[in-house]
């Protein structure tokens, strides 16, 4: 066993921690990680900096908020110069490794990892070139169509996580190979899969056997006069303000625990190896998500709001021997916390300029001292095609049972968790909560001007709109792109 502890890092796409056995869903079949959590640690109120894949992922890697690295979108490079997890495990005697997806935009399609393979389904460009999943275009989108083509059949998004849980393996063999023949120095690997990310299609047995299983929403779409104007809005940009068919909320919501369920098996068969090879020894298994999904709730889908089922995320911890086991933390946590802590556990060089804490205490301990209290961003520069040319500027903040949700230029949102853990009577304009309100709305807007990040995201879009142009027309070839094939994408609900 090697003196420095091991690291298995596994990050998925879009899992709302809710769907999971471990968190309470007594419907999906998820073994594997109601296993990991029996063997480790849970954390029941861990938040993504940002609803939003680019941006999330991005600050698990900086551990800063999006407008610390100022890359808000999906369609920002996170700047080369600012310093990564991968940088601070290499400089603390790692190889940091990556099989799978970063979904890192620009030039640099590393951010500190010595080693990277399978790579991931889209361009490494701004506005390169782009992928088609044929029958299921646009299904990836927040768009109506991802509901209308939902249910049985295969996307490449399960394909590629097949890649990538088959690379793993084989990495796994090779590393236990490399140990048999005398070398001790630990490993650090970095998992990235796509699921349970939509397209809504999975494979058809599995479907079915959800089908006649799940239930529907618990909370419904709230009546138009009582929508948040925000929400209105994003409805109608989306296509999802009319009525949809209980047959089509029910199909995309059978094939999203579909979709849990096959990522479970997958992550299964990677523990599993982890555990033949004996590689699980003093190894820290970290399993987390970007975002979730809130497959249908409040008549919403996908991610893209501060509703928890879009801004909670997945967080087990698992080190046996040295990490208690079977317990859970109520604690208020982020990704950006996340990533300051595992860099703590493996004492390795601290991300300077981080914003994030290490609740390295809070694992050992549940009543050590912590500051329930995090924040999450939401900024759009209007480039992308559900934003029809609108910026965005939002801004959550979750401190104890009360979480606020700014949004620039219209009213916000405020909620006690405690008492409304669905979110639906907003206290905004309570008279009796107006103390609370404006004291999270200073804090939220403390070092956050939502008039300058506008400013900024406008002088970047039209840069971007450059590099978008000039991908268009030298056509720079990928350096870790994964061949998606459109003939992989069918429907099968007959």
């Amino acid at each position: 066993m090697s003196e420095r502890p091991n690291l298995l890092f596994i990050m998925s796409d879009q899992h709302a921690p809710r769907i999971t056995g471990c968190y309470g869903d007594t419907i999906v079949r998820t073994p594997t990680f109601d296993q990991l959590a029996a063997d480790g640690v849970v954390f029941d109120n861990a938040y993504t900096p940002s609803p939003l894949c680019v941006p999330a992922r991005m600050s698990m890697l900086s551990g800063r908020y999006p407008s610390s690295q100022q890359c808000w979108t999906n369609s920002d490079p996170l700047n080369s110069d600012i310093p990564t997890t991968a940088h601070a495990l290499g400089a603390g005697g790692y190889r940091p490794n990556l099989i799978g997806r970063l979904h890192a935009i620009g030039p640099d399609q590393m951010h500190g990892y010595a080693e990277r393979s399978v790579g991931d389904h889209s361009t490494n460009w701004v506005g390169g070139i782009a992928h088609s999943l044929g029958v299921l275009a646009e299904t990836q989108g927040p768009f109506r169509v991802s509901l209308e083509r939902s249910g049985a059949g295969q996307s490449s998004y399960e394909v590629h996580d097949r890649d990538v849980t088959a690379e793993t393996l084989t990495t796994l063999d090779r590393m236990a190979a490399e140990r048999a023949a005398g070398n001790t120095e630990p490993f650090s690997l970095n998992i990235g899969y796509m699921l349970p990310h939509q397209p809504y299609v999975a494979n058809k047995d599995l479907v079915a056997y959800y089908m006649d299983k799940i239930s529907d929403p618990t909370y419904g779409k709230p009546k138009p006069a009582e929508d948040h104007p925000y929400m209105k809005w994003w409805r109608q940009q989306t296509g999802i303000d009319g009525d949809i068919p209980s047959l089509e909320i029910r199909r995309a919501r059978a094939a999203y625990y579909a979709l849990t369920e096959t990522f479970d098996t997958m992550v299964g068969q990677v523990l599993a190896k982890l555990h033949a090879t004996g590689l699980h020894e003093n190894t820290l298994i970290v399993y987390t998500s970007d975002h979730g999904d809130q497959i249908g709730e409040r008549g919403l889908w996908w991610k893209q709001t501060f509703y928890d089922d879009s801004c909670k995320v997945p967080m087990i911890l698992s080190w046996p021997g040295v990490f208690p086991a079977g317990q859970r933390r109520k604690q208020i946590v982020n990704l950006i916390d996340l990533a300051a802590t595992v860099l703590d556990a493996l004492k390795v060089p601290a991300l300077p300029n981080c914003d994030g804490r290490s609740f390295l205490n809070v694992i050992d301990n549940p009543q050590a001292a912590w500051l329930d209290e995090t924040y999450s961003e939401y900024c759009t520069d209007g480039m992308a095609a559900w934003a029809q040319g609108t910026p965005t500027q939002q801004r959550m903040i979750r401190a104890g049972k009360w979480k606020l949700n700014y949004y620039h230029g219209h009213p916000p949102q405020l909620f006690d968790l405690d008492a409304d853990p669905g979110e639906i009577n907003d206290l905004c304009f309570d008279p009796v909560k107006k103390d609370v309100m404006e004291h999270l709305l200073s804090k939220v807007l403390t070092n956050w001007d939502p008039e300058d990040i506008n400013k900024t995201m406008a002088a970047r879009r039209a840069g971007k709109e450059l590099l978008g142009q000039w991908s268009h027309a030298i056509k720079p070839a990928d350096s870790y792109r994964w061949q998606l094939k459109m003939e992989d994408n069918w429907l099968d609900n007959d």
